[in-house]
């Protein structure tokens, strides 16, 4: 027994000396010396060394769109590194097109700060800000959803249009020993700057979203930035088609809303899939966008009714109901929100209907 007990000590402290020694490797390889980023050839940032790029652009306040907080797994955060950047990691891979990585695209969270890098980024992410933000209101839209009401403070006021979304910072708490950023589509009218609304679904050990869901409370405050995306409507005049899940609904709210306010004359449908009828959620509001907008149709089916719904609506998964009440794509364009396995199959059956590809617009929730 004292052999084993021996045995047991003599291999923890040699793993604790390699802790140690790589900590130390990592302190001394790491040169956190001063380095220059040149951006776009007209503006140059100096950042400490051997950061994350995405965070040290942060740090000077230009915001670089990112879900998944730097772990490399939305693959949102790209910019063009021209100069300085190492050899392509197999975790940014998964997230670029081969003419992209030709191009010299990176995923800026995986993209280490080691020598003066000139990259190259959208022009409109200089006009990201961040801003501090009050929590107005806090609902239960569903058993899982939550729909947070923020109230601008500094700057007073956010500019966005409809589809966009915005990152929020998660504080340090029992899940994050650093704050970390989490984006979210604005689900409110662009027509009320001073305040957004956002959709907020629990996943179980998700930092951010247990963070709202059992910490936030009214009267806190928020740190966000934005806004980013492109998931907005496009002004073609053709027929649209939405189709959404769960929080998916924020972006295509914020559109439809837009669209009863102004009258939009388009003819557009609103396939919104659900499991259960515990599941939907202001389907009040979307009938009364119905009655403001003749053109409009919502369209909620579940998948899988309990008997006690009761519910006559339609029935199935959202790919079905979409096949049976659209024929013929051709001359519409589609919008679609909500989880990647959704979205890949909805775009398929939509190709079945001979919608072109360059009439797909998504916005996938990882």
């Amino acid at each position: 027994m004292s052999d084993l007990l021996l045995a047991v000590g003599i291999l923890c402290a040699i793993n604790t000396g390699l802790a140690l020694l790589l900590m130390l490797a990592e302190a001394v390889i790491v040169d956190t010396r001063d380095r220059s980023i040149t951006i776009n050839d007209t503006q140059i940032v100096t950042v400490p060394g051997g950061r994350p790029l995405l965070a040290a652009l942060k740090d000077r306040k230009i915001f670089i769109p990112s879900a998944c907080g730097g772990r490399g797994s939305c693959g949102l955060c790209k910019v063009t590194v021209i100069e300085g950047a190492g050899p392509l990691l197999a975790t940014e891979t998964p997230w670029l097109t081969a003419e992209e990585q030709k191009s010299g695209v990176r995923l800026s969270c995986q993209v280490k700060v080691r020598r003066d890098l000139r990259i190259r980024i959208p022009e409109e992410l200089f006009a990201v800000k961040q801003y501090q933000a009050e929590v107005a209101t806090l609902s239960d839209l569903t058993h899982d959803i939550k729909q947070v009401t923020l109230k601008l403070l500094d700057p007073p006021e956010i500019t966005f249009t409809a589809g966009q979304f915005v990152q929020i910072e998660v504080p340090p708490y029992a899940l994050t020993d650093e704050p970390i950023y989490r984006a979210y589509s604005v689900a409110s009218d662009p027509c009320q700057p001073s305040q957004i609304e956002l959709e907020i679904r629990y996943v179980p050990n998700g930092i951010c979203t247990t963070y709202v869901h059992k910490h936030l409370k009214v009267g806190d405050r928020v740190t966000l930035n934005g806004p980013y995306g492109t998931f907005g409507l496009r002004p073609t005049g053709r027929e649209l088609i939405f189709i959404a899940g769960g929080s998916g609904m924020a972006p295509i709210r914020a559109i439809l809303l837009e669209m009863a306010r102004t009258q939009n004359p388009r003819p557009c449908r609103y396939f919104f899939g659900a499991r259960a009828k515990r599941d939907l959620f202001l389907v009040e509001e979307m009938r009364r966008i119905e009655t403001e907008l003749p053109s409009f149709r919502f369209i909620p089916a579940l998948s899988a009714p309990d008997p006690d719904d009761r519910w006559e609506g339609e029935t199935g998964l959202i790919t079905e109901v979409v096949g049976r009440h659209v024929t013929n794509a051709a001359q519409a364009e589609a919008y679609l929100c909500g989880s990647p396995l959704m979205i890949d199959a909805c775009i398929q059956v939509l190709r079945e209907k001979g919608m072109p590809e360059e009439n797909i617009f998504y916005d996938k929730f990882a």
